[in-house]
């Protein structure tokens, strides 16, 4: 007899349960292929990692406790079996065997038995047995070893065992010895770590087969779990489409069939209940009976669109007057120009839409032509006009007027008239103040420039000029002591000597440094050095254009300024370096007249306002960065915020516009203040003040904070209206600018004089 093997004792052999298996409880026996010794050691080392994964799982586990004698009849009956039936089923090579079924014996001391060859021989077909169609069946050979039941197995976690076997003993846990590290090395070494599973009723890892990875991806795809069933597969009508004369069956109704059931019964008791309560209400009978209501009746509570609290009725048609009668008063009737000038209105314009007429009876009266016309007309109003009630809302003016500080509270700021600044015979168009704020220059019609000490309001200088002074602008630089003055076609570079005698000095040998360049390249201005007698009086250079100058604003450093040239062609601003004696023009052509130019404070832009719009460029990389609209007919100047992102236009349609740069290309604010023409704005280089000045002889200075959180927006308050100037030939202030460090405000007049607010 073949001696029993343990499962512990060849862990390294694969070992397979069989059919017979069942009653001896967990028994794994293993026979041995009886094709040759050669062959069964070929199965025993293809199947030698498999048998080391499954000696893995059943290690630790306890025999299943049955005897001697019942393992010797398990064996003898499962080779009984293996003799009579398996050998004819399984006949062939023996590698083939052992690669299919799996299953080993091992007799006597281990060596393999001699098999008969003629057993090895293939049946003919017509002498092999009916095959058992529950052979393969493999539904008694699942793996259920343990017999706890459908229980939670977290009730086992604080036990050495998972549960009992068939005979009631322990089913210890195998050994668990990995850890997270060694998981992770699995995971990255081991090719078949995917499809292994974790199965808490027996604490093992179990291997997942091919079919049964099909099995999860056809299911994961919404797939029929058999591949051979086939779901599109035509459709086998269970009953005949033929209508039949006699039925199939005539059984009779049976009788519990006709008693209502108890369920049914307490469903309609609740039904009725709630009926007679008023929780269910039955549905009324549909009433199709068209319905139709008067469009021009009064609004009556009653009526079906009086039901609409928001329904207005329509306007009625007012009654005919005595015009409209055939035979009206003799007042009411046309006269020959009355006739003509009705003829010549246009329809809309017209008192009456008719003549009217007089007849001697209503026999008489012919018909009337625009009859059907007006008639249609009217249904068209009534259907086609909009019509909305409108509820009175009371409100407060005082709740419409924004909250804004107080302008006590938002001092300093100019508030009263200091000092008058008089000497100029004509109108004064421009003004500005050097860096230190100790002296103050002006530009007159009456051809002469004029130097204010600013405390005391004495004229130190006066130097006289070939023309208008349109512009004056002192250097913002204060190492040099010069300014620049326009004066019809030319620029007037003026050192006045005043202040620091060695700064003035400077400023001297700086212009006469001056090396001129062997060939000197195309410029759109000529440059010249001043004569004697030009020189005496304080012109150190001129530079001429070949028209007019507008406008003359120097850079934040003091070396460039910059000029508008009256000139509709692409020369219309012009930029000049001191020290180099270079004029360039930017822009080959101008969109627009050009009215006013700036420097950016703190960045190589160049702003260029022109009649509606600004535009700004950057220099170094000439390009055109932003296009400001200012939504006004006409600008006359602007300003910049010493920060450089904030910009204020004025113009002559009474606007003055803020721009924030960071927020859009439209105006932040429309400021609507004076009641004529804006002719100056200007910005204060540290106190958060903006002021302008109009036509209508008066300066408002606002105060504008500006905040450096870029969430917040600015603060506009209207502070002061500075009044003083007189309004001389429809003209009042033409300019206005700031003390550099004070909170001071200089204006200039049309009435000849400058004046200070402090």
């Amino acid at each position: 007899m073949a001696a029993h093997v343990r499962q512990d004792s060849l862990p390294s052999v694969t070992r397979k349960r069989t059919n017979g298996s069942s009653e001896a409880g967990d028994e794994l026996l293993l026979f041995a292929n009886t094709s040759g010794g050669q062959d069964s050691k070929t199965c025993i080392d293809e199947d030698e990692d498999s048998s080391d994964e499954e000696s893995s799982v059943y290690s630790g586990l306890e025999d299943s406790g049955s005897s001697e004698e019942e393992e010797d009849e398990v064996d003898e009956g499962r080779r009984d079996g293996y003799g009579s039936e398996d050998a004819d089923d399984n006949t062939g090579d023996g590698q083939e065997y052992c690669e299919s079924e799996q299953v080993h014996e091992v007799v006597g001391d281990g060596k393999l038995p001699e098999r008969d060859v003629a057993a090895d021989l293939p049946v003919p077909a017509e002498n092999k047995p009916a095959e058992d169609e529950y052979e393969c069946d493999t539904s008694d050979e699942e793996d259920i070893r343990n017999t706890v039941g459908n229980i939670p197995m977290e009730w086992y976690k604080e036990y050495p065992h998972v549960g009992y076997n068939l005979q009631g003993q322990h089913i210890l846990k195998p050994l668990r010895t990995k850890d997270e590290l060694d998981a992770f090395l699995d995971k990255m070494e081991n090719p078949d770590y995917w499809r292994t599973v974790y199965d808490k009723n027996t604490d093992t890892d179990i291997k997942l087969t091919d079919e049964q990875v099909a099995l999860i991806h056809r299911l994961q795809q919404g797939r029929f779990g058999d591949p051979n069933i086939d779901p599109y597969e035509p459709a086998s009508e269970f009953f005949s489409s033929e209508v039949m004369i006699h039925p199939v069956t005539n059984t009779p109704a049976h009788k519990r069939s006709f008693i209502p059931s108890l369920s049914d019964k307490e469903k309609v008791s609740k039904l009725v209940h709630a009926i007679k309560m008023g929780w269910i209400k039955p549905r009324l009978p549909r009433d199709n009976t068209p319905r139709y209501y008067n469009l021009w009746a009064s609004e009556n509570p009653q009526a079906i669109m009086g039901r609409h609290g928001m329904h207005v009725p329509a306007p009625r048609v007012p009654l005919p007057g005595n015009a409209e009668s055939y035979n009206p008063p003799p007042e009411y009737l046309l006269t020959e120009e009355e006739k003509l000038a009705w003829d010549a209105q246009e329809p809309q314009e017209r008192k009456l839409n008719f003549l009217p007429g007089k007849f001697k009876n209503l026999r008489s009266v012919p018909a009337y032509a625009r009859f059907v016309q007006e008639r249609f007309e009217r249904c068209l109003d009534l259907y086609l006009c909009p019509r909305q009630r409108k509820l009175r809302v009371n409100v407060d003016p005082e709740d419409l007027i924004p909250k804004l500080p107080k302008p006590r509270d938002l001092q300093p700021f100019p508030t009263v008239q200091s000092m008058v600044y008089k000497g100029h015979t004509n109108l004064v168009r421009s003004i500005s103040v050097d860096p230190t704020g100790q002296w103050l220059v002006s530009g007159s019609d009456d051809h002469t420039l004029r130097f204010w000490e600013v405390c005391s309001g004495r004229c130190v200088r006066v130097v006289s000029v070939d023309g208008v002074v349109r512009s004056v602008a002192w250097s913002p630089n204060a190492a040099v002591c010069l300014v620049a003055c326009a004066v019809n076609e030319t620029v007037v570079l003026i050192n006045p000597f005043l202040g620091d005698w060695l700064v003035c000095q400077g400023t001297d040998g700086l212009l006469a440094s001056y090396t001129p360049p062997e060939e000197a390249p195309p410029q759109p201005a000529t440059w010249a050095a001043a004569d004697v007698t030009d020189n005496e009086s304080g012109i150190r250079l001129t530079i001429r254009h070949s028209k007019p100058v507008k406008q003359v604003t120097w850079h934040g450093k003091g070396d460039y300024f910059a000029v508008v040239v009256a000139e509709s062609g692409g020369c219309q601003v012009v930029v000049h370096q001191v020290t180099r004696r270079r004029s360039q023009a930017p822009f080959r052509r101008n969109k627009g007249l050009v009215q006013a130019v700036a420097f950016h404070p703190l960045r190589p832009c160049l702003f260029v306002a022109t009649q509606r719009f600004v535009r700004i460029y950057n220099l170094i990389k000439q390009e055109l960065t932003k296009k400001l609209m200012a939504s006004c007919k006409w600008l006359s100047g602007l300003a910049i915020h010493p920060a450089g992102d904030h910009v204020i236009c004025g113009s002559y349609d009474r606007r003055m516009t803020w721009f924030d740069l960071d927020l859009s290309t439209r105006p932040y604010k429309v400021l609507k203040h004076h009641r004529k023409a804006v002719r100056a704005v200007c910005f204060h280089k540290r106190y958060p003040l903006f002021a302008s000045a109009s036509d209508d002889a008066t300066a408002i200075v606002c105060h504008g904070m500006v905040y450096s959180d870029l969430l917040k927006n600015p603060l506009i308050v209207p502070v002061k209206v500075l009044k003083g100037h007189q309004v001389t030939r429809d003209l009042g202030i033409l300019d206005v600018t700031f003390h550099p460090t004070q909170p001071w405000l200089f204006t200039a007049g049309a009435d000849t004089t400058v004046r200070l607010y402090s």
